[in-house]
């Protein structure tokens, strides 16, 4: 409760520091105090919707800013909606977006120093979990590895309870008594948390474990003998009172994730398409005529969201051939001409896809759509490539920025590629595109060897 109290106090100085700013800056002196009311009431209802996520122990920096976007999305929608009918602050509204970076940026950079607070004081051993480990498998060797992996996380290992000595465990980690031991060492010694890996077969004792921790309020944790053949994060789901792990549950299946997306992919694709594809569009349209016969743009069908078919478009690089839908281009490709491969090699070739975005076939970011030969023949022979089809794909990806891009030789190839289209399916985040466009813009500049 502390550390999420530090979050919060950071977070309250940082913004009202930020409106006092503001205020100077604009030369804007509000009649009353209205407008600063509104904004820390605000601030409280985005913090509320959307935690801060930086006081736990296991908070990664994309969730952090993922947390302070939406907070500050809604945090400066609220306070301009409430404050639009006050005369005194109608010279600031427009304005809006550099107060909504501003915002985000100090509510961002502030849960950061927050979390370095936080984590420097755990890794000096205040706010530790103890904990205590009931049987001795594969499973909690590992959680024992990530416990200690970092200190400023703020686990306390005491020890483990078996019949036998555990030969995954560490020598160093004491071994404290056999399985019937547990709940008397329990009544002399104190503990936060119990993880359990014992076999459904000891529901018996499982059950008595459970019982007392109830009692004593010790946090039980059961851990599954599921890692031996899946390697992943995985989520619990309710089928009334059945616990089901499901596999997958990815961002995108939230609804105001998918909301701010698509949002997202028409702000981009609108700002592109009426500030540069049109101009882009005349330039590109008229050396096509000159070097080679044909239309300007490139029509293929290929395979979208839930494997459903669009029409992708692209900057025609290629002589027409009979080809086009059978074959991948090759670095020597005798199809290709020379303005093609510098349209391939800078990516120019892709730009008409912004329109495909802007429809809503094709998001800027996602896996790339594959022709639809090549999605047939490879879900017969890659176990897990329908699954790039959760979400629309993109006209750039993760795989593309990565190095998992261009002709694909070897089936390993294709398999390395699905790789990394699932697990940016598994990690999405408004952080992880932007990143990836950062990425993309980079590439088009130092320029990408497999671009071809």
């Amino acid at each position: 409760m502390i550390f999420h109290l530090i979050v919060l106090f950071v977070d309250i100085v940082l913004i009202n520091l930020l409106f006092v700013g503001a205020a100077c800056l604009l030369h804007w002196i509000p009649a009353d105090f209205k407008p600063w009311v509104v904004w820390n009431v605000s601030y409280i209802v985005g913090v509320i919707a959307f935690k801060p996520y930086a006081q736990l122990r296991n908070s990664k920096t994309e969730q952090v800013a993922v947390r302070s976007l939406y907070a500050s999305i809604l945090m400066v929608i609220m306070a301009f909606i409430t404050i639009w009918v006050d005369p005194t602050v109608d010279s600031v509204i427009w304005k809006g977006l550099i107060v909504f970076i501003c915002t985000y940026l100090t509510m961002f950079f502030g849960r950061l120093f927050s979390r370095s607070i936080i984590k420097d004081l755990r890794r000096k051993g205040i706010d530790n979990k103890v904990v205590i480990f009931v049987g001795a498998g594969h499973n909690l060797a590992y959680l024992y590895d990530c416990m200690m992996s970092d200190m400023s996380i703020g686990y306390r290992v005491l020890g483990y309870f078996e019949d036998q000595p555990s030969t995954h465990l560490p020598q160093s980690l004491e071994r404290l008594g056999k399985i019937n031991q547990v709940i008397e060492w329990l009544n002399s010694n104190h503990v936060d948390s119990l993880y359990c890996n014992l076999p459904s077969s000891r529901s018996a004792e499982i059950v008595k474990i459970i019982n007392y921790c109830d009692k004593h309020f010790i946090h039980f944790y059961s851990v599954p003998n599921v890692r031996n053949y899946i390697h992943r994060a995985m989520e619990v789901e309710m089928v009334e009172d059945m616990p089901v792990l499901t596999l997958r549950n990815e961002p995108l299946q939230i609804w105001y994730n998918r909301l701010f997306k698509r949002a997202f992919d028409i702000l981009v694709s609108f700002i592109f398409i009426v500030g540069f594809f049109w101009w882009i569009y005349i330039i590109v349209a008229i050396i096509t005529k000159i070097t080679m016969p044909g239309p300007v743009l490139f029509k293929q069908k290929r395979n979208g969201i839930l494997g459903e078919e669009f029409t992708c478009l692209k900057f025609r690089s290629m002589k027409v051939n009979d080809d086009a839908d059978r074959l991948q281009a090759t670095k020597d490709d005798p199809r290709k001409t020379k303005w093609g491969d510098i349209m391939r090699k800078t990516n120019i070739d892709e730009l008409p896809q912004f329109l495909n975005v802007l429809m809503g076939d094709m998001s800027v970011v996602g896996p790339r759509p594959h022709m639809l030969l090549h999605t047939e023949e490879y879900s017969a022979l890659i176990d897990k490539y329908m699954l790039r089809h959760w979400v629309k794909p993109g006209i750039t990806g993760w795989a593309q920025v990565t190095g998992a891009r261009g002709e694909t030789h070897e089936l390993w190839q294709m398999e390395e590629r699905i790789k990394k289209d699932i697990w940016y399916i598994e990690n999405w985040s408004p952080y992880l595109d932007i990143k990836i466009m950062i990425k993309t813009v980079t590439n088009v500049f130092k320029g990408d060897k497999q671009a071809y």
